[in-house]
């Protein structure tokens, strides 16, 4: 084990209680070299979540406190009513430094390890940015590659201090540190999609991505949600080993469960016949059984044909995540079909902060972002400010669930569901990334 950062905070151990206060009267606070939010909450008297209450602002993932900035301060006693936080316990993690465990595959032999170095930056620039809210963080990182034994760092006594474990990515390490983290109580997340039966039985693992069969029933019902007065047009690309058969399957079952009336056609198909089945009467919907660039260059082509020949004919496409890697060079034809993209994640949701992160990683790190899809620097950064960010306001109670404190994600929304009595939490936001005939671009979340 290697330690490879800390983080210093002056953080003094109070018993956190929950109050119900008076109106409020302000006094402004002009602020210092060197002072973060906690300490200036300290300082007056009151507590950290009085402070922000009165600073909505600080709430944003972007907020950094700035020397010469001037905020409001409650008068202590005299506070807004807020959230009531959970009664301490003993080494209450809101009371110190958050201990952060990193169990991924950390090396540069091949994809795997550069790509999680990557999400381990974006970890660590978490940190970074949360430090400037008076949040603390030791970090302890391992590396364990797909050959290792991690039962061996499991052992080790830094292990069984981490309030929170980001880990693993191989399925076949679940096992173990499942039973680790159930018996230290300690929070685990799994970033990535693997398979993880585990969740069922543990209420302390946090799943980022859903399995894709629970993916294709969920984007299936919002489909036909928000496309319920539109005609859909499932088109064939006509390769039995295409991917994307699993889902036109769940969508045309969810369809016919709701009694719409769709359309099967071909990319093959002749023109004429290819355009017979559209409506001209009603919106149409397009939907391709494959999300291979090649098989969505075809379709564009076809469709280009089709509406020049049918004048005011109106077709919305309806892609796959996995077009977003080709988004630069297809953002044409996005625009044009005005198409719909169901996806977890998209690098647009904020612009200027997603910049300010890869020029910060440039500089703190001497490369810029790898062009991997999704950008892994910034999954990590937000998983770091929501997940460390929730512990330190509500401890070990902290569910992850909608509405907990205000999250401006960079890329990655995240609300979480317990999947049961006992169980362990999925994240269940959702989102279509819509690329307008405006040339616009909006995400819509459910």
């Amino acid at each position: 084990m290697r330690r490879l950062l800390r983080y210093f905070s002056v953080l003094s151990l109070l018993l956190l209680t929950a109050v119900t206060v008076a109106a409020q009267s302000v006094i402004t606070h002009k602020v210092k070299r060197g002072e973060t939010i906690y300490g200036i909450a300290r300082s007056y008297g009151i507590t950290e979540t009085e402070l922000r209450a009165a600073n909505p602002g600080m709430e944003r993932s972007d907020y950094v406190l700035k020397k010469g900035s001037k905020i409001a301060i409650p008068i202590a006693g005299q506070a807004q009513p807020g959230a009531v936080d959970a009664p301490m316990e003993a080494d209450d993690v809101r009371q110190r430094a958050i201990r952060m465990g990193v169990m991924l595959p950390l090396h540069d032999v091949n994809g795997d390890g550069r790509r999680m170095v990557e999400y381990y930056r974006g970890l660590l620039m978490g940190c970074d940015s949360l430090r400037h809210e008076g949040i603390s963080v030791d970090v302890y990182a391992w590396n364990t590659p797909d050959t290792g034994d991690i039962s061996d760092i499991l052992a080790k006594p830094e292990a069984a201090k981490c309030d929170i474990i980001f880990g693993p990515l191989y399925s076949k390490q679940m096992n173990d540190l499942s039973a680790f983290c159930l018996q230290h109580r300690t929070m685990m997340v799994i970033p990535f999609s693997i398979v993880a039966p585990q969740i069922a039985g543990n209420p302390h693992i946090f799943q980022v991505y859903q399995a894709p069969e629970s993916m294709d029933e969920s984007t299936s019902r919002r489909f036909a949600d928000w496309f319920k007065d539109y005609h859909p047009v499932i088109v064939d690309c006509e390769d039995a080993n295409s991917t994307k058969g699993s889902f036109t399957a769940a969508l045309r079952k969810e369809l016919e469960r709701r009694n719409m009336v769709f359309s099967l056609t071909s990319l093959k198909s002749a023109n004429a016949l290819f355009a017979s089945a559209f409506s001209t009467q009603r919106n149409n919907v397009v939907v391709l059984n494959s999300a291979r660039t090649s098989d969505m260059e075809v379709l564009f082509v076809k469709l280009k044909d089709l509406m020049s020949s049918n004048r005011g004919l109106k077709v919305s496409v309806f892609g796959y995540t996995e077009w977003m890697a080709h988004a630069e060079a297809q953002l044409s034809n996005f625009h044009k079909y005005d198409t719909y993209i169901p996806s977890p994640w998209f690098p647009g949701m904020a612009p200027s902060l997603a910049k300010h992160l890869a020029r910060k990683y440039r500089s703190n790190f001497q490369r810029d972002m790898s062009s991997f899809m999704p950008p892994l620097a910034m999954t990590g950064f937000d998983h770091a400010l929501f997940f460390l960010r929730g512990l330190h306001k509500y401890g070990r109670t902290f569910d992850g669930a909608s509405g907990r404190f205000n999250y401006t994600p960079v890329q990655t929304p995240l609300k979480f569901e317990q999947l049961g009595s006992g169980a362990g939490h999925q994240n269940r936001a959702f989102m279509f990334v819509h690329y307008k005939t405006n040339r616009q671009i909006d995400t819509i979340s459910y």
